[in-house]
């Protein structure tokens, strides 16, 4: 072993894969639960957990692959990886395999996947190159070409169509400006000119986009068609109490009254069955898990990794964030999933991708001896 090798060890982020191999442990065992069903001959099971075991299998080895390499020649595969995927998301339009009303799969015989998922590493790649290439905070010509690239996945998802995604790309590419700098001028027309345009997007959303947001603000008012996720969703995490009903207990899941419960709604599962308290703990592993991805992106000597990392926490905490707020009624029913806890075989790849994109950024960052740093 050289001593590089060994220094990269000694720079391992154990805590950080910890907490990664923690939550999807998390995720299986609820994914087991979500997998059951309660019918008049006993307990029926379907296989998403073991799906998810396979998946998480390839995943790990996706994480081993984002490590062996130097994360500093991504740049050179930044735009390449790009073009690539915005073939393979016009390519779902055409080809693509349509799963209840929603063409977003790509199938490749043995296996479909979802394009839109590596949207988001390419677009965070590319991102992160072109802001560790501006010095000083950014200006309307930059933002604009930025906002430029960004918007073409974004339609393309939008149009297969995926709000979640076309939603999470946005903000992961707006927090990774935001983490650069906007210049004073711009940052105040933005704060302005964003709230006011935003309710213009309802006349861009589908109809049962439309009825997801009336059904939030009204669940009631529609009780057995737009607010029924939220309203069951609701009942599972409050009847978990303090300390839930207890594994395999939760009524809502079993009896089949939750819908998308292995998906979307993974949490309320967890929430009935493990109570405030079990969500509490989820809660805190999920502070910690964010708050290294944190550290490695202060802690990165050059503006590239530091922008990798910026956009790896915003592209899970606002999937953690918006995840959570749908389950408990806070946001409307948008389709994000809550990584390593819901059930996904494209988004688990991704999720540990990223992990080891962050992992690779933490232990090579002793090459450098000078900060070069990327906010000023």
């Amino acid at each position: 072993m050289t001593p590089i090798d060994r220094r990269l060890i000694f720079h391992f982020d154990w805590l950080l894969i910890g907490l990664t191999l923690a939550l999807f442990a998390f995720g299986i065992l609820n994914l087991y639960s979500a997998s059951g069903f309660r019918m008049e001959e006993g307990l029926a099971r379907t296989s998403f957990y073991r799906k998810q075991l396979y998946w998480g299998g390839i995943g790990l080895g996706g994480m081993i692959a984002f490590l062996l390499f130097d994360y500093r020649h991504l740049r050179i595969l930044a735009w390449p990886f790009f073009l690539a995927t915005l073939l393979a998301l016009a390519a779902t339009l055409i080809w693509g395999k349509t799963i209840m009303g929603a063409q977003r799969w790509l199938d490749l015989g043995l296996f479909h996947f979802q394009p839109s998922e590596f949207a988001k590493i390419s677009l965070l790649i590319l991102t992160a190159k072109l802001l560790a290439l501006e010095h000083g905070k950014l200006g309307w010509s930059k933002l604009l070409f930025l906002g430029g690239i960004g918007i073409v996945p974004v339609a393309l998802v939008v149009k297969q169509p995926h709000l979640g995604t076309a939603l999470s790309l946005l903000l992961l590419m707006g927090g990774m400006v935001l983490f650069r700098g906007v210049q004073g001028p711009v940052l105040k027309v933005l704060a302005v000119a964003t709230p006011a345009l935003l309710p213009l997007g309802w006349f861009f959303l589908h109809d049962y986009q439309r009825q997801r947001i009336v059904g939030f603000l009204n669940p009631h008012g529609d009780p057995l068609g737009a607010g029924y996720q939220i309203i069951q969703s609701q009942i599972a995490v409050g009847s978990g109490q303090l300390w839930g009903r207890g594994f395999l207990e939760g009524t809502q899941s079993q009896l089949r009254f939750l819908p998308e419960k292995h998906t979307d709604f993974a949490l309320a599962v967890f929430g009935e069955e493990w109570g405030f308290a079990g969500c509490l703990l989820l809660l805190f592993l999920f502070c910690v898990f964010l708050l290294g991805i944190v550290r490695i992106a202060a802690e990165a000597k050059d503006g590239f990794g530091s922008f990798l990392a910026a956009g790896i926490f915003f592209y899970f905490f606002w999937q953690i964030f918006i995840n959570m707020g749908m389950v408990l009624g806070l946001l409307p029913v948008v389709g994000l999933p809550l990584p390593f806890i819901s059930y996904g075989g494209t988004a688990t790849v991704t999720n540990f991708c990223l992990i080891g994109l962050a992992l690779n950024v933490s232990m090579r960052r002793f090459f450098f001896k000078n900060i070069n740093h990327r906010r000023i």
